[in-house]
């Protein structure tokens, strides 16, 4: 193997290292949308944050999720909490043709410039959604039923990603449960459960439909609406977006469509289920699998200049390998990235090496052939090991042509996910998989996401070599001109830790206050931790997630907040009297410092001081507790 992986670094890296010129070390980096040491991350009214991608102009895309729990269930409130201090418990999703749809996904975005507030992360609605906190004329809640998602954006402004249809009802004729409070007035279900858009800068949506939306049974040429599914992953500057949606039905799947036709029209059925509430039931997730699912394909959308997708520009790529006619198998291509020369990079199945036996979902990347003008599928070979690697995937490349993936293998008994990058113009390439911490082949499970032309690739790696404990991970910078890897955390400034300086020079990590619903004040180091970068454009911008260090609150066996005498929720506190604490994720932004910067290290800081609570001492507030315990209010 090891010879192997020599020619692999010395054909590719050489290439890679003379298309993009000079050596530049590590910058040291700073965490941007920083505010009052917390981080502006989330949507309001959500719990957790995601940034999935930047432009050249610092404008970024990300995803918000997690509705938090703002209801209260009491006449002397006025309905809503506010929940910001801490971690609080969200609604409870449940996936039920019984039960509203209630949206989890929020897309938002967020610039450098915006007029406001800079990376402020703004709700941005697709298909008629409405913010988490939108309220009705009423001051009730709005209940929104439309998931959206953002995963990239072009530098124009143009945005990718998906949606969910919006909820439909149907009157409900069925038994009712022997429980008057589980009474069912509907069913719930929806004409679609994903669907690829763009937005335009000027707000445009353009829906990116699949081939593949209705099922026609062959006997009796019955029509079911099944919506069929789509997804666009990534845009280039030519308005060319890359993603994946589906072909056809899978055998299995048409089978459980005849069931659900079957029994709708079943005479000796007292109460029988609609078509549309059948379908919708196996549509949903159950314990992580759908009873139907879809053959499915990489596709690219060009959107014209008047914002349109003539049925020409929407092109299905080729799968890597031609199924038999009578193959019952469902097979999956997907793309995931796409250059401004039009190089798609995603994975599908294929036969390695031209054998049906040996059928497998590695990375691969499709191009235009240049005599022909059609796209063509090519093989990422993965195996440059002696022994067996399971799976691969391609996420991003460059104008260079160079694809960052990752491969699937054991290692020293465990099966690890592995970096990788490829140079497509090579015709003697080999994957390449750089040395992360240590030099040769580590057990670190990394996964890279995204590379700018610059040769700067970003993703996340585990920190840790514990096998026997879930492993942290951390995000990562990876340098191709000087094989550099750093976890981004070791190159941030002080102030991005959750430090600051006093007048004697000295860094100490900054005390939160918060106040607790007994009235008393505690406090909790700040702090921040890069998990994962998710994009990096050409200036070195790097957006992605990061760790928010908050206390926790209590809550009852129903995932109700427990409210103090004060009306505000009561803080889990250990046994010294100090909050538990734990972490939220929010979007990051991470900028390049000035050149004379130097990194924090730990040197420069402070031993923390333990935790202090004011306003009540221990022993006092420890005599308290059977009063304020006959005090607490529960959220219903």
């Amino acid at each position: 193997m090891k010879s192997k992986f020599d020619k692999a670094l010395s054909v590719v890296a050489l290439s890679v290292l003379g298309a993009i010129g000079s050596v530049h070390a590590a910058p040291v980096y700073e965490i941007v949308n920083i505010e009052d040491f917390d981080l502006k991350g989330n949507v309001d009214g959500t719990s957790r944050g995601y940034a999935l991608g930047v432009n050249a102009n610092d404008e970024m895309v990300g995803v918000s999720k997690g509705k938090k729990k703002l209801s209260v269930d009491d006449e002397d409130d006025d309905g809503v909490i506010d929940v910001e201090d801490g971690i609080a418990p969200e609604e409870a999703i449940v996936y039920s043709v019984y039960l509203p749809i209630i949206a989890n996904n929020y897309t938002f975005t967020a610039e450098e410039n915006d007029a406001e507030s800079p990376w402020n992360p703004n709700f941005f609605s697709i298909n008629g959604t409405t913010a988490p906190t939108d309220v009705d004329d009423e001051g009730d809640l709005i209940v929104n039923s439309v998931d959206t998602f953002f995963y990239g954006m072009n530098d124009s402004g143009v945005k990718v990603g998906a949606y969910t249809a919006p909820e439909k009802t149907m009157d409900y004729e069925g038994e009712q449960p022997e429980d008057e409070d589980d009474f069912i007035e509907y069913w719930y279900y929806r004409d679609f459960e994903l669907r690829g858009v763009a937005v335009t800068e000027d707000g445009t949506e353009i829906e990116l439909n699949p081939s593949y939306e209705t099922y026609v049974r062959e006997d009796d040429d019955f029509v079911v609406e099944l919506g069929g599914w789509s997804a666009a992953a990534a845009v280039n500057n030519s308005n060319l977006v890359a993603g994946y949606a589906s072909t056809a039905i899978t055998e299995y799947s048409s089978g459980r469509v005849d069931d659900c036709i079957d029994a709708s029209e079943d005479e000796d059925e007292e109460f029988p289920v609609p078509v549309e509430v059948c379908v919708q039931a196996d549509q949903y997730p159950s314990n992580g699998v759908r009873n139907i699912s879809y053959q499915t394909r990489a596709h690219v959308w060009q959107i014209e200049s008047d914002n349109t997708i003539p049925e020409d520009n929407i092109i299905e790529l080729p799968l890597g390998l031609t199924p038999d006619e009578d193959s019952t198998l469902n097979y999956t291509a997907q793309g995931l990235g796409i250059n401004n020369d039009g190089v798609v990079v995603g994975r599908s199945h294929t036969y390695r090496n031209g054998k049906e036996d040996d059928l497998y979902q590695d990375a691969a990347y499709w191009q235009k052939n240049t005599t022909t003008g059609e796209y063509e599928y090519n093989w990422i070979d993965p195996d440059i090991f002696s022994d067996t690697v399971y799976s691969s995937i391609a996420y991003d490349i460059n104008d260079n042509g160079i694809v960052v993936g990752s491969f699937q293998k054991y290692i020293s008994g465990y099966l690890r996910e592995k970096f990788f990058y490829y140079d497509i113009n090579d015709p003697a390439a080999e994957i390449v998989v750089p040395d992360d911490f240590q030099e040769g082949l580590s057990d670190l499970t990394s996964k890279p996401k995204a590379i700018n032309n610059a040769g700067q690739v970003v993703g996340n790696i585990e920190v840790t070599y514990d096998k026997d404990t879930p492993r942290p991970k951390a995000g990562f910078l990876f340098n191709m001109n000087d094989n550099e890897f750093i976890n981004i955390n070791n190159n941030l400034t002080c102030e991005s830790k959750g430090y600051e300086q006093d007048e004697d020079g000295e860094w100490t990590r900054h005390q939160v206050e918060v106040i607790d619903g007994d009235g008393s004040i505690l406090t909790y180091g700040a702090e921040f931790y890069v998990v994962e970068a998710n994009s990096i454009n050409e200036e070195g911008t790097i957006v992605g997630t990061a760790f928010v260090r908050k206390p926790v609150y209590q809550y009852d066996e129903d995932g109700n907040l427990i409210l103090g005498e004060n009306g505000t929720p009561l803080f889990e506190i250990d046994g010294n009297g100090d909050p538990v604490t734990s972490f939220l994720t929010r979007m990051v932004v991470l900028k390049p410092t000035s050149s004379n910067q130097e990194a924090c290290t730990e040197s420069d800081l402070v031993e923390d001081e333990p935790y202090e609570r004011k306003g009540a001492a221990s022993f006092a507030w420890l005599l308290a507790l059977p009063l304020l315990w006959l005090r607490r209010r529960k959220l219903k």
